[in-house]
């Protein structure tokens, strides 16, 4: 089961990944955890998307795209039931880019009113 998990920042969805990856034997794949393993290792494309974040810069969504990608061909996964995506997709082409590359069975959005907990 392959899933995309939506939601404000700050509503939660971190907490409630960790508890959905463990339940159904997910990964649990946040985007800015690719790219910190990826700076870390000194990848090709972790090298790559340093130089834009270093300038500041947002990193492009198609270099977003193939650090997704590439991590969907790791071990964990390919052992795993499936995976979560947490903070991708952000937008409409990375959406349409997904859809090329991966078969989502679902997606789940959290939506908080935030008024409520003021």
């Amino acid at each position: 089961m392959n899933l995309i998990l939506l939601g404000a920042p700050g509503a939660g969805k971190g907490t409630q990944a960790k508890k959905i990856a463990e339940r159904y034997n997910l990964v649990h794949i946040s985007t800015g955890d690719i790219f910190r393993a990826n700076i870390k290792n000194g990848t090709p494309i972790g090298l790559l998307a340093k130089s834009y974040i270093d300038k500041g810069e947002l990193v492009p969504d198609e270099v977003t795209c193939e650090i997704v990608k590439d991590r969907l061909t790791w071990d964990d996964v390919k052992n795993a039931d499936g995976y979560l995506l947490d903070g991708f997709p952000r937008n409409t082409f990375q959406a349409e880019e997904l859809d090329k590359f991966a078969t989502i069975d679902g997606v789940v959005n959290i939506n908080i009113d935030f008024a409520l907990l003021m």
